[in-house]
């Protein structure tokens, strides 16, 4: 049986590597650990020159970003919205929230949020090439986290007969949505 330890890494397209690094750098402190730069891709021997960038993401965690030169330019999946796709990091405690908020803010990023789900609240932005960032603080108690890894399978499967949103777990944004519709 396959034993994951953690997430080694995730990696996505951005258009200038150097544009990417300076951006995480500036604005989560995330530091250039490795570049990795080929004209034929390893695993496939394809030619495709690419610069490999690694990004120290905290605890472990590691970031990377590939800018390629011999595709076509780089695109978003069309079909997918924008808010689906993107990266989410976590910060200590809301007040550690709040002020990243206010730190995007004044770098003259534009940021949604905070946004309360129950157990998490988050913001949102996006980076030099579109890629969804969220910033998240857990609120959750342990009891509201057993709740929903207890109701989780209950609503997949409902989910995957139905395609409409089980209400199991509805509270978690009960709250939220009130204040919006007032």
């Amino acid at each position: 049986m396959i034993q994951i330890q953690q997430i080694h890494h995730v990696a996505y397209r951005c258009s200038d590597a150097k544009r990417t690094v300076d951006f995480y750098k500036k604005h989560l402190n995330m530091d250039l650990m490795v570049c990795i730069a080929e004209d034929r891709v390893p695993s496939t021997k394809e030619p495709d020159p690419y610069m490999h960038v690694f990004l120290d993401a905290g605890h472990g965690n590691i970031l990377a970003f590939f800018e390629i030169t011999g595709s076509p330019p780089m695109d978003r999946d069309r079909n997918t919205p924008k808010w689906v796709q993107h990266i989410a990091f976590q910060v200590a405690d809301s007040q550690a929230l709040d002020q990243a908020k206010k730190q995007l803010e004044a770098d003259g990023l534009e940021v949604v949020g905070i946004t309360d789900h129950g157990i998490i609240r988050s913001i949102y932005f996006f980076d030099p090439d579109g890629h969804r960032v969220e910033l998240t603080c857990a609120t959750g108690s342990p009891s509201q986290l057993a709740q929903l890894k207890e109701i989780a399978p209950k609503m997949l499967a409902e989910w995957s007969v139905t395609k409409r949103p089980p209400r199991d777990a509805a509270w978690l944004h009960q709250s939220e949505f009130q204040k919006n519709q007032r």
